[in-house]
């Protein structure tokens, strides 16, 4: 263990200095994450009471910052992606901090919500974009495996406070969320002391190119994908079989714990065979994930259903790390490297038209014919993910 530390302190101190000052700003963010992700569904049950049908809805508010991610992104064009990426942090940082202090209001929680997610999602470009900078061009997927696996660990450091803090220490959501908000802050500051000369000087304010078409309709099946997930997968751990915060917590442990080794392993995969395959596995990975959601209620024994359950969580959080394959998989195809950065944004904005529709469907269906019926819609989005990753070449592929 002691070399394994010394070995990760070695290569922190030799990395370049402006990756470690972003693999520092990306973990504070995470420990937030860890804090928000595991603790925002019980706060809403425990505090509102809301149905399926309603948490559905609530989606729409809470991805509207995603689909405006690409106007956001123009609006910003002349910052450096630093500094857009402090910006970032900051607005997270107040959202969460806002919930915690007036969040007992629906409208209050909605708006702080809404400035919670505007960060997040602003976020997510400027991550891949940012990471690839500072990797060499044949080695982009292993850089965005090890910031993803980063990012991982610090997600597990914010689990394990409100795993300790809320079961041991008897702390409420307001105390774990303003935790998770000075912890953002802090890493707007980290952000905004970057320097990255050159980079993205001339970036555009918007990109749409017809010959980008398979990486947009990835990113809107992705949006269906991810949301389904990201919405009831918890729900049905939360509502179904009355599992505790501090439960969802530990789960994200074993996804921070597995995922730190798994997506610096998966990048170099991905680097080495290809985004074709890896994103055929994915889908194929995600329609079985969908159906242990929608079938582990047939199992007589309810303690193995609900361990299925707690295997199809956290392989679902593992599988999301695939989606740096659709980001490697822009940056061979795009005509101009400029083009990275607002085609990602455009891309999640795509994916979130998606999301915004999507959840309050799922929670129709689940109101009128029950939480497998939402899974069920999501493994047909697997088979038509399937088959677009099956198109999937990159540039070097048609150059062979």
């Amino acid at each position: 263990m002691d070399l394994f530390v010394t070995y990760i302190k070695n290569r922190f101190i030799r990395m370049n200095p402006q990756l470690r000052l972003f693999l520092l700003g990306m973990m504070l963010l995470g420990v937030a994450a860890g804090i928000f992700e595991t603790t925002f569904n019980n706060f809403l049950s425990d505090t509102f009471d809301i149905s399926a049908n309603a948490r559905g809805f609530l989606e729409f508010p809470r991805e509207l910052p995603g689909f405006l991610t690409a106007l956001f992104a123009g609006m910003l064009f002349f910052l450096p992606e630093t500094l857009i990426a402090a910006f970032c942090a900051l607005t997270i940082g107040i959202g969460m901090i806002g919930i915690a202090i007036w969040g007992q209001s629906w409208m209050w929680m909605m708006t702080f919500m809404i400035v919670w997610s505007s960060g997040l999602h602003l976020m997510m470009p400027i991550t891949s974009s940012v990471t690839m900078y500072l990797a060499d061009p044949d080695k982009r997927g292993e850089r965005l495996g090890q910031v993803t696996g980063a990012g991982l660990f610090a997600i597990l450091l914010g689990c394990g406070l409100v795993w300790i803090g809320m079961k041991y220490l008897d702390m409420g959501y307001s105390l774990m969320f303003i935790i998770g908000g000075v912890s953002a802050i802090i890493g707007a500051v980290v952000f905004a002391v970057m320097r990255l000369p050159g980079a993205h000087l001339k970036r555009p304010s918007f990109v749409w190119n017809k010959k980008y078409w398979l990486f947009y309709v990835l990113a809107s099946l992705f949006g269906a994908r991810k949301q389904i997930f990201i919405t009831f997968g918890p729900w049905v751990l939360v509502r179904i079989f009355d599992q505790p915060a501090y439960i969802i917590a530990q789960l994200w442990m074993v996804s921070g714990v597995l995922g730190m080794f798994f997506n610096p392993v998966l990048g170099r995969i991905i680097d080495r065979f290809g985004e074709r395959k890896v994103l055929i596995v994915d889908s194929i990975l995600v329609f079985l994930v969908c159906m242990g959601y929608g079938l582990s209620h047939l199992l007589a024994d309810a303690e193995v259903a609900l361990g299925l359950l707690y295997v199809c969580y956290v392989g679902d959080h593992l599988l999301f790390g695939v989606n740096m394959a659709r980001s490697t998989y822009l940056s061979k195809i795009v005509v101009k490297q400029e083009d990275v950065a607002p085609t990602l944004s455009l891309g999640i904005s795509i994916n979130h038209a998606v999301s915004m529709a999507v959840p309050a469907l799922g929670g129709i269906m689940w109101m009128k014919y029950g939480h497998s019926s939402v899974f069920m819609g999501a493994a047909v989005v697997a088979v038509f993910m399937l088959i677009f990753s099956s198109m999937v070449a990159t540039n070097e592929e048609h150059s062979e």
